[in-house]
């Protein structure tokens, strides 16, 4: 049977970094590991093929070529699923939907000829072997969460690795927290499951065979979930990377209880973890216990980020406005927030009701629902009734992404940043990174309304903070996109 694995195409947001990936000659962040996994376990004597929308066009000949065509990907992701799947559609082709989607219930999907809710290692084998007897069902779900122990190695011989900035790698699902709006928790479970550390080894080992230098993301969603695993990991981590010079960088999100244990902190930074993202959400601690997000009040939130930025590591940080309880001065205090805590890559949005969370419930008792979520947190669109007057809402929100993103604002933040970033890892440097700083002198140095902050950032940090001069021009770099995108969302 001929299998074709397609990724639909992701809308231009904070996180899908367009405009700074074109200065690396790069198309997308990372590749599809949802479905490299899939492949994996697949039959081996089915033929498999590849496209990600993301980095290439999907042909009509590649449809034809295909006997079913598999999909998988997020809410965002939904008007271009959509998309193809009416096309493959028209071509005649059997269809099968799976990944977070399909938990969310979304039209998008509805014309699916089989659809697969929750994690494939229970499933794709019966899907498989139904698919090839001519039996397969209209709906497949596994209510038992699996075991990550046994997830194969992703396929990663379908990718052209080149084409994207980073690898994935998985450590663990789920996360042990109640956060009102995170849908992570209703579809992979409040009790981390982790792989082992010989997993994590061999993906890290395949990576480096296939000659991959550079980032990698463990896309965990929340890396320290399981404390003890992870520090039952991170030993063979250091290890490896010390056995193979410290050919990666590495990068993940984590909670914000990160900063209550300086000895994992320690850790992550002799793995070469370089970066993390953390959800901060808000300064204002009445909307932290509406979304009962308890492990941010334990400690003294600018405290915890500074704390962490001074082992090396540099903090990216999520924020939400929208909260029922935010108070009308809800944007000055996040502005400030970001500017104290010098955090350059701030992602804020509008808080959005995600199907079936508990936020997305408890809206709908109250008859506050509007229509479903995007899944696109940066469109100037809610999706619920807020407490606060609409428009006051949605101008603050502009107001905010206007004001951390000017420029000159951006390139002090990211100049106080460095300044109190503490000793980190050095990250490898490969060709990508030399094309990358010569475009960004050019595009940004010579061509960009924005020169003059520009120069001013890099000469300060040749100056002042040389040891972490890459880690300067990449910020530099990402500032472009934000500065982009927040132009885009201004003109809606």
């Amino acid at each position: 049977m001929k299998v074709l694995l397609v990724y639909p195409e992701f809308p231009d947001t904070f996180w899908s970094f367009k405009h700074a990936l074109p200065f690396q000659g790069k198309r997308s962040a990372f590749p599809p590991l949802g479905l490299l996994t899939v492949s994996a376990m697949l039959p081996k004597h089915w033929q498999k093929r590849l496209v990600d929308l993301n980095v290439q066009r999907l042909k009509d000949s590649d449809l034809d070529w295909a006997d079913v065509v598999f999909f998988s990907g997020m809410i965002v992701q939904g008007p271009s699923l959509k998309e193809q799947l009416a096309r493959a559609t028209r071509r005649g082709k059997r269809t099968v939907v799976g990944g977070p989607i399909t938990s969310a219930r979304d039209a998008a999907i509805s014309q699916a000829d089989h659809i697969v809710e929750g994690e494939a290692e229970e499933i794709i084998g019966q899907l498989a072997g139904d698919l090839e007897r001519g039996v397969a069902k209209p709906y497949y779900v596994h209510a038992q969460l699996p075991d990550v122990t046994r997830v194969p190695l992703p396929d990663l011989s379908l990718v052209p690795l080149r084409r994207y900035s980073s690898m994935s790698v998985q450590f663990s699902r789920g996360c042990p927290f109640t956060c009102e709006f995170c849908d992570i928790i209703e579809i992979y479970g409040r009790r981390p499951r982790t792989k082992t550390p010989d997993q994590v080894c061999a993906e890290l080992d395949q990576l480096r065979r296939l000659g991959w230098r550079g980032s990698v993301f463990m896309v965990d969603d929340n890396f320290i979930g399981n404390k003890k695993s992870v520090k039952a990991l991170l030993p063979r981590l250091i290890q490896w990377m010390r056995d193979h010079k410290f050919p990666f960088s590495l990068y993940t999100e984590a909670s914000l209880n990160l900063a209550e244990d300086e000895e994992l902190l320690g850790m992550l930074r002799e793995a070469h973890f370089t970066r993390v993202f953390l959800g901060i959400e808000t300064p204002v601690a009445e909307s932290l216990k509406e979304t009962t997000k308890f492990q941010n009040l334990r400690k003294d939130l600018l405290e915890s980020v500074k704390l962490i930025q001074a082992y090396g590591l540099e903090v990216m940080g999520g924020f939400i406005v929208g909260f029922d309880n935010d108070p009308p001065d809800v944007f000055d205090r996040q502005i400030e927030f970001i500017r104290q805590a010098a955090i350059p890559l701030s992602m804020v949005g509008l808080l959005s009701a995600l199907p079936n969370t508990q936020l997305w419930k408890r809206l709908k008792a109250e008859g506050r629902l509007l229509k479903a979520s995007l899944g696109n947190n940066t469109l100037a669109d809610l999706n619920f009734i807020p407490r606060m007057d609409t428009q006051e809402l949605l101008d603050g929100y502009r107001r905010i992404l206007q004001t951390i993103y000017n420029p000159r604002e951006y390139f002090q933040r990211a100049s106080a940043f460095l300044a109190q970033l503490g000793r980190g890892s050095r990250s490898p440097v490969v060709f990508s990174d030399v094309l990358a700083l010569g475009r960004s002198l050019w595009r940004q140095g010579l061509l960009s309304d924005y020169r003059q902050e520009y120069w001013k950032f890099l000469v300060q940090s040749v100056v002042r903070h040389r040891r972490h001069f890459s880690k300067a021009v990449t910020l530099a770099i990402m500032g472009h996109h934000f500065f982009q995108l927040t132009a885009a969302t201004d003109s809606k």
